[in-house]
């Protein structure tokens, strides 16, 4: 079974180097296995360097994908994070 939802990012320089590293922390936290996807290009998202490769700027919609059980509660922790300013 799996869950998807649509997130904006609030982090205000998006997911570069340092709020990459804390969601990826985060990803690895739900035992789930989770897919982050901006436009056509999905990443496994527990990988700091394809979630880097997505480019991901502050006010981006990006989709997550989780696949593994818990999949409600893993969205919701991650979604948490995307709609957070970890550059405040």
């Amino acid at each position: 079974m799996s869950a998807s939802r649509t997130v904006t990012v609030a982090s205000s320089s998006g997911l570069h180097a340092r709020p990459a590293k804390l969601f990826v922390e985060a990803v690895q936290g739900t035992g789930s296995t989770i897919t982050l996807a901006k436009g056509e290009k999905s990443v496994n998202a527990a990988s700091i360097l394809t979630v880097l490769s997505l480019g991901v700027e502050k006010g981006d919609e990006v989709t997550l994908t989780a696949e593994g059980g818990e999949e409600e509660q893993a969205l919701d922790t991650l979604e948490q994070f995307l709609t957070t300013d970890h550059d405040a």
